[in-house]
Protein backbone atom coordinates (compact mmCIF):
# COMPACT_ATOMS: atom_id res chain seq x y z
CA UNK A 1 0.00 0.00 0.00
CA UNK A 2 2.57 2.80 1.71
CA UNK A 3 5.55 2.32 2.19
CA UNK A 4 5.88 -0.55 5.31
CA UNK A 5 2.82 0.06 6.48
CA UNK A 6 0.39 -3.11 5.35
CA UNK A 7 2.58 -5.50 3.75
CA UNK A 8 0.05 -8.20 4.42
CA UNK A 9 -3.27 -5.96 3.18
CA UNK A 10 -4.16 -6.07 -0.58
CA UNK A 11 -8.03 -5.24 -0.75
CA UNK A 12 -9.85 -2.82 1.54
CA UNK A 13 -13.46 -2.18 2.20
CA UNK A 14 -14.55 1.46 2.32
CA UNK A 15 -16.45 1.85 5.56
CA UNK A 16 -17.51 5.41 4.57
CA UNK A 17 -18.65 6.93 0.69
CA UNK A 18 -21.74 9.00 -0.49
CA UNK A 19 -24.05 8.71 -3.49
CA UNK A 20 -26.93 11.39 -4.42
CA UNK A 21 -28.37 12.48 -7.80
CA UNK A 22 -29.85 15.73 -7.14
CA UNK A 23 -32.52 15.49 -10.06
CA UNK A 24 -33.90 12.43 -8.20
CA UNK A 25 -34.19 13.65 -4.85
CA UNK A 26 -33.49 16.98 -2.42
CA UNK A 27 -30.37 17.04 -0.50
CA UNK A 28 -31.10 19.58 1.78
CA UNK A 29 -27.14 20.97 2.22
CA UNK A 30 -26.26 20.73 -1.59
CA UNK A 31 -25.17 24.20 -2.92
CA UNK A 32 -23.51 25.00 -5.71
CA UNK A 33 -20.52 26.74 -4.41
CA UNK A 34 -19.86 23.15 -2.49
CA UNK A 35 -17.79 22.16 -5.32
CA UNK A 36 -19.32 18.85 -5.99
CA UNK A 37 -21.19 16.75 -8.65
CA UNK A 38 -25.02 17.09 -8.85
CA UNK A 39 -25.26 13.15 -9.24
CA UNK A 40 -22.83 10.93 -7.85
CA UNK A 41 -23.29 7.32 -9.03
CA UNK A 42 -22.07 3.84 -8.68
CA UNK A 43 -19.78 4.19 -11.76
CA UNK A 44 -18.51 7.38 -10.86
CA UNK A 45 -17.62 5.49 -7.09
CA UNK A 46 -16.33 2.72 -9.32
CA UNK A 47 -13.63 4.59 -10.96
CA UNK A 48 -12.82 6.64 -8.11
CA UNK A 49 -11.63 3.47 -6.44
CA UNK A 50 -10.11 1.70 -8.97
CA UNK A 51 -7.07 4.20 -8.25
CA UNK A 52 -6.61 3.18 -4.93
CA UNK A 53 -3.28 1.03 -4.61
CA UNK A 54 -5.46 -1.55 -3.31
CA UNK A 55 -8.80 -3.87 -4.73
CA UNK A 56 -11.35 -2.04 -2.60
CA UNK A 57 -13.81 -4.75 -2.37
CA UNK A 58 -16.63 -3.25 -0.99
CA UNK A 59 -18.18 0.16 0.24
CA UNK A 60 -20.58 1.20 2.79
CA UNK A 61 -22.95 3.86 1.22
CA UNK A 62 -24.21 5.80 3.82
CA UNK A 63 -26.84 8.35 2.96
CA UNK A 64 -26.60 11.46 2.13
CA UNK A 65 -29.50 13.11 3.65
CA UNK A 66 -33.09 12.32 5.67
CA UNK A 67 -35.84 11.30 3.00
CA UNK A 68 -37.47 8.44 1.83
CA UNK A 69 -37.00 8.91 -1.20
CA UNK A 70 -33.51 9.32 -0.82
CA UNK A 71 -33.01 6.36 1.26
CA UNK A 72 -35.20 3.62 -1.46
CA UNK A 73 -33.00 5.21 -4.67
CA UNK A 74 -29.83 4.64 -2.44
CA UNK A 75 -31.19 1.26 -2.26
CA UNK A 76 -31.50 0.51 -5.75
CA UNK A 77 -28.09 1.54 -6.44
CA UNK A 78 -26.86 -0.52 -4.17
CA UNK A 79 -28.78 -3.74 -5.16
CA UNK A 80 -28.11 -2.90 -8.94
CA UNK A 81 -24.61 -2.70 -9.23
CA UNK A 82 -22.86 -5.61 -6.90
CA UNK A 83 -20.11 -4.99 -4.61
CA UNK A 84 -20.08 -0.77 -5.11
CA UNK A 85 -21.35 0.50 -3.08
CA UNK A 86 -22.62 -2.06 -1.13
CA UNK A 87 -24.32 -2.34 2.42
CA UNK A 88 -26.17 0.67 3.05
CA UNK A 89 -26.75 2.66 6.13
CA UNK A 90 -29.73 5.17 5.93
CA UNK A 91 -30.31 8.13 8.23
CA UNK A 92 -32.17 8.35 11.03
CA UNK A 93 -35.03 10.96 11.34
CA UNK A 94 -37.70 10.94 13.64
CA UNK A 95 -41.38 10.09 12.93
CA UNK A 96 -43.09 10.78 16.73
CA UNK A 97 -46.44 10.99 14.92
CA UNK A 98 -46.49 6.65 13.97
CA UNK A 99 -45.90 4.83 16.86
CA UNK A 100 -44.64 2.27 15.73
CA UNK A 101 -41.54 3.53 13.79
CA UNK A 102 -38.66 2.60 15.48
CA UNK A 103 -36.47 3.66 12.26
CA UNK A 104 -38.43 6.93 11.91
CA UNK A 105 -38.15 7.54 8.13
CA UNK A 106 -36.47 4.54 7.59
CA UNK A 107 -38.99 2.17 8.75
CA UNK A 108 -41.26 1.86 5.85
CA UNK A 109 -38.31 1.01 3.85
CA UNK A 110 -37.06 -1.82 6.31
CA UNK A 111 -40.50 -3.15 6.65
CA UNK A 112 -40.41 -3.65 2.64
CA UNK A 113 -37.73 -5.95 3.16
CA UNK A 114 -34.96 -3.44 1.53
CA UNK A 115 -31.46 -4.60 3.17
CA UNK A 116 -30.38 -1.53 5.46
CA UNK A 117 -27.23 -2.42 7.74
CA UNK A 118 -27.53 0.40 9.97
CA UNK A 119 -29.35 4.03 10.94
CA UNK A 120 -27.10 7.30 11.13
CA UNK A 121 -27.99 9.82 14.22
CA UNK A 122 -26.59 13.06 11.79
CA UNK A 123 -26.87 15.49 15.03
CA UNK A 124 -24.12 17.95 15.44
CA UNK A 125 -25.97 20.75 15.77
CA UNK A 126 -27.91 19.45 18.41
CA UNK A 127 -27.81 19.38 22.18
CA UNK A 128 -24.50 18.05 23.55
CA UNK A 129 -26.36 15.25 25.35
CA UNK A 130 -28.00 14.15 22.54
CA UNK A 131 -31.72 14.45 24.79
CA UNK A 132 -33.54 16.62 21.54
CA UNK A 133 -33.48 13.17 19.71
CA UNK A 134 -36.91 12.10 19.48
CA UNK A 135 -37.32 8.42 20.17
CA UNK A 136 -33.51 7.99 20.41
CA UNK A 137 -33.44 4.54 22.87
CA UNK A 138 -36.47 3.19 21.13
CA UNK A 139 -34.02 3.56 18.04
CA UNK A 140 -31.53 1.79 19.70
CA UNK A 141 -33.83 -0.98 20.85
CA UNK A 142 -34.61 -1.38 17.57
CA UNK A 143 -31.32 -1.25 15.75
CA UNK A 144 -29.91 -4.17 18.51
CA UNK A 145 -32.98 -6.62 18.12
CA UNK A 146 -32.69 -6.99 14.46
CA UNK A 147 -28.67 -6.51 14.57
CA UNK A 148 -27.89 -3.21 12.89
CA UNK A 149 -25.70 -0.70 13.74
CA UNK A 150 -25.69 2.83 14.67
CA UNK A 151 -24.17 5.59 13.31
CA UNK A 152 -23.31 8.45 14.84
CA UNK A 153 -22.22 12.22 13.18
CA UNK A 154 -21.81 14.33 16.27
CA UNK A 155 -19.38 17.08 17.19
CA UNK A 156 -16.87 16.53 19.83
CA UNK A 157 -18.67 17.77 22.63
CA UNK A 158 -21.05 15.31 21.93
CA UNK A 159 -19.10 12.37 22.46
CA UNK A 160 -20.13 11.54 26.27
CA UNK A 161 -23.77 11.49 25.43
CA UNK A 162 -22.73 9.03 22.79
CA UNK A 163 -21.12 7.02 25.25
CA UNK A 164 -23.55 7.57 27.75
CA UNK A 165 -25.99 6.42 25.10
CA UNK A 166 -23.81 3.15 24.67
CA UNK A 167 -24.21 2.44 27.96
CA UNK A 168 -27.68 2.06 28.06
CA UNK A 169 -27.86 -0.20 25.04
CA UNK A 170 -24.75 -2.71 25.68
CA UNK A 171 -26.27 -5.30 23.08
CA UNK A 172 -25.68 -2.16 20.19
CA UNK A 173 -22.86 -1.62 18.00
CA UNK A 174 -22.12 1.74 17.58
CA UNK A 175 -20.03 3.67 14.89
CA UNK A 176 -18.89 6.91 15.18
CA UNK A 177 -18.02 8.63 11.69
CA UNK A 178 -14.62 10.59 11.62
CA UNK A 179 -13.59 10.20 15.18
CA UNK A 180 -16.15 12.56 16.45
CA UNK A 181 -13.33 14.77 15.68
CA UNK A 182 -13.63 15.57 11.62
CA UNK A 183 -11.00 18.05 10.04
CA UNK A 184 -10.91 20.14 13.99
CA UNK A 185 -7.92 19.60 16.31
CA UNK A 186 -7.18 16.53 18.42
CA UNK A 187 -7.25 18.72 21.71
CA UNK A 188 -6.96 17.61 25.45
CA UNK A 189 -10.83 17.72 25.76
CA UNK A 190 -11.62 15.46 22.27
CA UNK A 191 -9.08 13.13 23.33
CA UNK A 192 -10.81 13.04 26.75
CA UNK A 193 -13.92 12.29 25.45
CA UNK A 194 -12.20 9.85 23.17
CA UNK A 195 -10.99 7.79 25.51
CA UNK A 196 -14.58 7.54 27.32
CA UNK A 197 -16.29 6.33 24.47
CA UNK A 198 -13.45 3.49 24.05
CA UNK A 199 -14.75 2.60 27.48
CA UNK A 200 -17.95 0.93 25.93
CA UNK A 201 -16.72 -2.08 24.37
CA UNK A 202 -19.20 -2.17 21.09
CA UNK A 203 -18.22 1.56 20.23
CA UNK A 204 -16.37 1.65 17.40
CA UNK A 205 -15.07 4.70 15.28
CA UNK A 206 -14.20 5.59 11.45
CA UNK A 207 -11.03 7.05 10.27
CA UNK A 208 -12.94 9.70 7.82
CA UNK A 209 -13.38 12.86 7.06
CA UNK A 210 -10.15 13.40 8.84
CA UNK A 211 -8.36 15.30 5.96
CA UNK A 212 -8.00 19.13 4.79
CA UNK A 213 -6.59 20.40 1.82
CA UNK A 214 -2.91 21.69 2.13
CA UNK A 215 -3.64 24.69 0.71
CA UNK A 216 -5.82 25.54 3.22
CA UNK A 217 -4.27 28.52 4.96
CA UNK A 218 -5.55 27.11 8.61
CA UNK A 219 -3.43 24.28 8.17
CA UNK A 220 0.32 24.35 9.15
CA UNK A 221 1.27 21.35 9.34
CA UNK A 222 -1.47 18.72 8.13
CA UNK A 223 0.22 15.30 8.45
CA UNK A 224 1.31 15.94 11.89
CA UNK A 225 -2.30 16.82 12.73
CA UNK A 226 -4.12 13.48 11.43
CA UNK A 227 -1.47 11.26 12.21
CA UNK A 228 -1.92 12.91 15.77
CA UNK A 229 -5.70 12.31 15.58
CA UNK A 230 -5.11 8.70 14.33
CA UNK A 231 -2.85 7.35 17.32
CA UNK A 232 -5.54 8.83 19.93
CA UNK A 233 -7.63 6.50 17.91
CA UNK A 234 -5.49 3.71 18.03
CA UNK A 235 -4.44 4.02 21.67
CA UNK A 236 -8.00 4.76 22.67
CA UNK A 237 -9.80 1.77 20.73
CA UNK A 238 -6.92 -0.60 19.62
CA UNK A 239 -6.71 -1.04 15.49
CA UNK A 240 -9.76 -4.07 15.96
CA UNK A 241 -12.23 -1.36 16.80
CA UNK A 242 -11.17 1.46 13.82
CA UNK A 243 -12.64 1.37 10.32
CA UNK A 244 -11.07 3.41 7.01
CA UNK A 245 -13.46 5.42 5.35
CA UNK A 246 -12.74 7.70 2.92
CA UNK A 247 -15.69 10.07 2.69
CA UNK A 248 -16.11 9.85 -0.97
CA UNK A 249 -16.37 12.00 -2.80
CA UNK A 250 -16.90 14.92 -0.15
CA UNK A 251 -13.28 13.92 0.41
CA UNK A 252 -12.29 14.62 -3.67
CA UNK A 253 -13.17 18.40 -2.67
CA UNK A 254 -9.61 18.05 -0.93
CA UNK A 255 -7.81 15.06 -2.86
CA UNK A 256 -8.10 12.31 -5.36
CA UNK A 257 -9.21 9.20 -3.74
CA UNK A 258 -6.04 7.20 -3.77
CA UNK A 259 -4.58 10.06 -1.53
CA UNK A 260 -6.67 10.00 0.63
CA UNK A 261 -5.56 6.12 0.78
CA UNK A 262 -2.56 6.82 1.13
CA UNK A 263 -2.55 9.81 4.10
CA UNK A 264 -4.67 7.14 5.97
CA UNK A 265 -1.98 4.78 5.84
CA UNK A 266 1.10 7.28 6.64
CA UNK A 267 -0.95 8.46 9.22
CA UNK A 268 -0.99 5.10 11.41
CA UNK A 269 1.15 3.85 13.26
CA UNK A 270 2.63 0.45 13.23
CA UNK A 271 0.29 -2.37 13.63
CA UNK A 272 0.79 -6.08 13.99
CA UNK A 273 -1.22 -7.89 11.02
CA UNK A 274 -4.33 -8.82 12.79
CA UNK A 275 -5.08 -4.71 13.91
CA UNK A 276 -3.76 -3.81 10.31
CA UNK A 277 -6.55 -6.45 8.49
CA UNK A 278 -9.06 -5.39 11.13
CA UNK A 279 -8.76 -1.48 10.74
CA UNK A 280 -8.98 -1.80 6.80
CA UNK A 281 -11.92 -4.67 6.09
CA UNK A 282 -12.31 -7.33 8.73
CA UNK A 283 -14.33 -4.73 11.44
CA UNK A 284 -16.10 -3.33 8.84
CA UNK A 285 -17.48 -7.33 7.20
CA UNK A 286 -18.67 -8.13 10.75
CA UNK A 287 -20.74 -4.99 11.46
CA UNK A 288 -21.92 -4.39 8.32
CA UNK A 289 -23.08 -7.71 7.42
CA UNK A 290 -20.08 -9.30 5.37
CA UNK A 291 -19.73 -6.04 3.32
CA UNK A 292 -21.15 -8.14 0.35
CA UNK A 293 -23.76 -7.50 -2.68
CA UNK A 294 -27.26 -7.38 -1.57
CA UNK A 295 -30.20 -8.52 -3.38
CA UNK A 296 -31.69 -6.08 -5.51
CA UNK A 297 -34.62 -4.58 -3.45
CA UNK A 298 -36.70 -4.22 -7.12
Amino acid sequence: MVGDRMPAVDQLVDAHVHLWDTAAMRISWFRDDLGLPRRVAPDDLAAAVATAPVTVRAAVAVQAADTETEARWLARQAGAHGPLPGPVVLQYDARPDVPDAWAGMAQPVIDDGVPVAGLRLAVPGGAADLSDVAGLDRLCEGLAATGRVLETLVRPSQLPGVAALASRHPALDVVVCHLGLGAGEPDRAWRDALAGLAARPRVHAKLSGLHRAASDPAVADEAARVAAAVRAAVDAFGAERLLFGSDWPMSARVAPYAEIVDRTARALPALDDAGTTAMWSRTADRLYGGAVPFTSPG
